[in-house]
């Protein structure tokens, strides 16, 4: 099994006084999307209780304003997109138990694509993920960037810019690993910008796999697509 790091302790008197203060939006909210779970990724990621109490209102505003509750299965935009094989929640999990989110580079073309759209169908993706957390265990997700058979065109830095900004704003502690497969080398300079908009804690996620006996160390090698 691939390693993982315990997440930080979060100080129970941070949870205790967060809570309270959830209660004053719970009582107006009774579908209240955010459970201890949540809070205590919210503390980990913005370190104190103002902090993420603050974090928390905000993305309670954007996922009401993003329309989140219409990014189902059935909608025209993510039936689209699942069609394209943009990417997909698999069935099956990493070595860990986490829910797999798979990003065939391929079919990306950076010069044929609705940023919105896309963004709104990863957030579609990030959602589904996080619903097959089994959150006593693993609250954090494994995203996997296939490479094979990358092109400069399918470099999309806006749509990974995108992705950064949602995961460390709305989906804060959610990424447990990230793995790269079948890099080639002119992913070397591209790699070189992508870091530069990462912080440690999240650079040190990121991790290269460039055989299949490595990938296995992380999850087994046949739950990943072939009809992509």
């Amino acid at each position: 099994m691939a390693s993982t790091t315990s997440p930080q302790p979060v100080n129970e008197d941070d949870l205790k006084a967060l809570k309270e203060r959830m209660k004053m939006i719970s009582d107006a909210d009774p579908q209240q999307y955010h459970n201890d779970f949540s809070l205590r990724r919210y503390l980990r990621a913005f370190k104190t209780v103002d902090n993420a109490f603050k974090a928390i209102l905000k993305t309670n505003k954007w996922r009401v304003e993003y329309g989140l509750s219409e990014l189902t299965e059935s909608s025209p935009l993510v039936q689209k997109f699942m069609d394209q094989n943009k990417a997909r929640v698999l069935r099956h999990r990493d070595m860990n138990g986490r829910p797999v989110v798979y990003i065939p580079a391929k079919n990306h073309n950076v010069n044929d694509r609705d940023i919105d759209e896309l963004t709104k169908f990863i957030v579609y993706c990030l959602e589904e993920a996080c619903k097959k957390c089994f959150e006593e265990v693993v609250d954090n997700l494994c995203i996997v960037f296939d490479l094979k058979d990358f092109g400069l065109s399918c470099m999309d830095y806006q749509v990974l810019k995108n992705l950064i900004w949602l995961l460390s704003k709305h989906y804060p502690e959610r990424l447990g690993i990230c793995l790269i497969l079948n890099a080639p080398a002119l992913f070397s300079g591209c790699w070189a910008v992508i870091k530069g908009w990462l912080d440690e804690n999240t650079s040190s996620k990121v991790q290269f796999v460039n055989s299949e006996e490595e990938l296995c160390k992380y999850l087994i090698p046949d739950i990943l697509p072939s009809d992509v």
